[in-house]
């Protein structure tokens, strides 16, 4: 069965404990961190060992659990040095995952090298997957690549997890950037839904010009959850559906009216 989350983009400016009765009172089931960002619920690889005990027997005593660290790293990064700090910030997000119980890490390609094909671009990103294996392995985190910027296309995402062959690197379905390329969820589902481990859900529309996604309630939009969670549901998929809507801290927006909406309309999705 599917299980619903919600990131901490929605609601940045919350501590913990505001969020986790949010949570609680929307029906959700897990909660996952995006790191990074400055997040009042302050869930970050600079917690203490002791800390990050308190922040997941807190989560796990509401009922509810860290189903993901979500981090930035972008393992396409053409420069050798700022990659090497990507890879090395994954390492310390694999051991967050660990601690907090959460089992997986998301991260991005990011920005291909402009003057190097498909090919090598993927050689380069399977070289580091690689090297982080054998301590994913060893803590028991599976490491994701997200169908995300400039690799939004499932294809290419394959490539990349299919070169790494190992069960620890997996696929991150957020739902809305392979249809922004065209793709249908049916031929999505096909490519990489026996890899997929997480999934991300916002809808929204194309305002007039097509430029930038409006984000919008859940079936407000014009992107299609409907038929992937249910081909998920149908294949024994047991993960979770994780709302990324995302709220710059500070900004005036009604966090938790989006949660509200989007259990709301998962569970009619679902048929809950």
């Amino acid at each position: 069965m599917i299980r619903l989350a919600a990131m901490t983009s929605i609601f940045p400016d919350w501590t913990l404990d505001e969020a986790i009765l949010a949570l609680q009172r929307h029906g959700y089931d897990g909660l996952e961190a995006r790191v990074e960002w400055k997040h009042k619920a302050g869930i970050g690889a600079e917690l203490s060992s002791q800390q990050r005990a308190d922040v997941r027997g807190k989560v796990e005593g509401a009922g509810l659990h860290i189903c993901a660290v979500a981090s930035g790293v972008q393992v396409a990064e053409e420069s050798e040095s700022k990659r090497a700090q990507h890879m090395k910030d994954l390492h310390a997000y694999i051991d967050l995952a660990a601690d907090l119980g959460a089992g997986i890490v998301r991260t991005f390609g990011g920005p291909r090298p402009r003057d190097r094909e498909l090919k090598y671009v993927i050689d380069y990103m399977v070289e580091a997957y690689q090297g982080t294996m054998a301590h994913a392995t060893d803590r028991g985190v599976t490491v994701l690549l997200e169908t995300h910027d400039e690799w939004c296309h499932s294809s290419e995402v394959r490539a990349v997890v299919e070169r790494v062959n190992d069960p620890c690197l997996r696929v991150l379905w957020d739902i809305i950037h392979p249809q922004r390329l065209m793709e249908t969820p049916k031929e999505t589902f096909a490519s990489i839904g026996h890899l997929t481990c997480h999934v991300h859900g916002h809808d929204g529309v194309y305002p007039e010009g097509g430029k930038h996604v409006r984000i919008t309630g859940l079936g407000e939009g014009v992107f299609d959850h409907a038929t992937p969670l249910r081909m998920l549901d149908e294949a024994g998929f047991e993960g979770y559906f994780s709302v990324e809507v995302i709220h710059a801290s500070g900004s005036q927006h009604d966090a938790d009216g989006v949660l509200r909406q989007y259990a709301q309309a998962f569970r009619k999705m679902m048929g809950r």
